[in-house]
């Protein structure tokens, strides 16, 4: 793609990495074909080559963004299926990121948009903070139908209807590895998941535990910063960002760290991009070493090796897996959770388009909730189509959302794991 960025654009390091994107696209339009938002919309400003030539033209130009390139690029999922699509190499996400700030930092979304963003902002990423706004939506949704906006409607529509109690394991503190140590590594408990799902962060401690694992949880640990960053509000995201760095290097004061392992792909996502967040800043060496240790779950113990076995529980259970955008196109990370799940005796399915999105993609799912429901229906038809026990995820937004469409168990994939070497079985599936 031809640009016309004058040298002194060029001379910001920001829009000169945009320049080189954007030069990298060659217009042929393979990414519309696994575009959700393309796929359901039909209309090319939909698609990421239509966005891409809505962020040329307004980065080219140096205006303020409007109305209209607001409209689409809000409407991305950001789910990155283009990038694994692409021939041509095209970094859309960080195009992306860029065309999200500039939308921020010039751009005056009406009263209630603005509104909107402030609450996700200053409740989304404190789990005391959002345990009490869970608590008051269960109490309001009886009365959802008098909610002038979709957004709240749906924001009610998505609080669970009962909340577990805060998990102590969640709590600054070291797990010993059992038996002899083979590694040591840092637990990144989330924010939303430790709120949602305390069973989750418990079965990943039990599991590495069992595969000889010490396992430290950073002290007062907080938000990485994507639920922030994924808003277009930089200056936040990097604010939770260099405390999250700050905290996971204090923990190797007990020592080396081998891995800093995730358990929320959407986490590990912009965690693994550390490196190009910080990129000139005086943190950036600190940065890339946590982006460097950053791994899921999965990944990590495919390269470990998983216990073995305990029993029979769950042997032969069809399991219906979804794969997360951020995890099977933002890391690249497609076969791990099956051959870890296939290992441990789960018959494992795959629904069909498994590299569509779910519609969840962070705070998507609460800002768009026509398009998020519209995804939503159709990935729920896909993995029901495959007549599953339980359908498995890495990805406490995905579980939410599939587990909002559908009378099937979901879970983590850790929670199965855990279950087949000798933990509980998962609460979701029953007694």
């Amino acid at each position: 793609m031809q640009t016309h960025f004058s040298p002194e654009q060029l001379s910001d390091p920001l829009t000169a990495r945009s320049n080189k994107i954007l030069r990298t696209c060659v217009h042929c339009g393979f990414c519309t074909a696994t575009c959700p938002t393309y796929q359901v919309l039909g209309d090319e400003l939909d698609s990421p080559r239509g966005r891409i030539y809505l962020i040329k033209e307004m980065l080219e130009s140096g205006r303020p963004a409007d109305e209209k390139t607001v409209k689409h690029i809000d409407r991305c999922l950001g789910c990155l299926s283009c990038m694994t699509t692409c021939p041509s190499g095209v970094h859309y996400g960080h195009l992306l990121e860029h065309a999200r700030e500039h939308i921020e930092d010039t751009y005056r979304r009406p009263f209630m948009d603005r509104a909107l963003r402030w609450v996700l902002k200053f409740v989304l990423p404190h789990p005391g903070r959002f345990r009490l706004a869970l608590m008051g939506a269960k109490i309001a949704r009886p009365f959802k139908g008098l909610m002038p906006d979709r957004r709240l409607r749906a924001m009610l529509d998505m609080a669970p209807k009962s909340l577990p109690p805060a998990s102590r394991n969640d709590v600054g503190q070291t797990f010993p590895a059992q038996g002899t140590r083979r590694a040591r590594v840092a637990l990144m408990i989330g924010c939303a998941q430790r709120t949602l799902n305390t069973d989750i962060n418990d079965a990943t401690i039990r599991l590495l535990q069992r595969a000889g694992v010490e396992v430290v949880i950073p002290q007062d640990f907080g938000c990485c910063g994507a639920l922030t960053l994924h808003m277009g509000q930089e200056a936040d995201g990097k604010a939770r960002a260099r405390d999250s760095i700050s905290r996971l290097l204090a923990a190797e004061e007990g020592g080396a760290l081998d891995a800093v392992i995730i358990n929320t792909s959407g986490c590990g996502t912009t965690i693994k991009d550390y490196g190009h967040l910080f990129k000139g800043d005086p943190m950036e060496a600190e940065a890339r070493r946590v982006a460097g240790l950053a791994r899921d779950v999965t990944e990590f113990l495919v390269g470990l090796g998983l216990p073995d076995r305990v029993g029979d529980g769950g042997r032969g259970m069809r399991v219906a897996y979804h794969s997360a955008c951020s995890l099977q196109h933002g890391q690249q990370i497609k076969s791990a959770p099956k051959d870890l799940l296939s290992g441990m005796g789960f018959t494992v399915l795959e629904p069909a388009n498994p590299h569509l999105c779910c519609g969840s993609a962070g705070t998507y799912n609460l800002l768009q909730p026509e398009l998020s429901s519209e995804l939503k229906a159709r990935k729920v038809e896909t993995l029901e189509a495959v007549a599953p026990e339980v359908i498995a995820a890495g990805n406490i937004g995905c579980m939410m959302q599939i587990g909002g469409g559908t009378a099937v168990p979901v879970v983590h994939t850790v929670e199965l794991l855990d279950w087949a070497t000798g933990g509980p079985k998962p609460a979701a599936l029953g007694a």
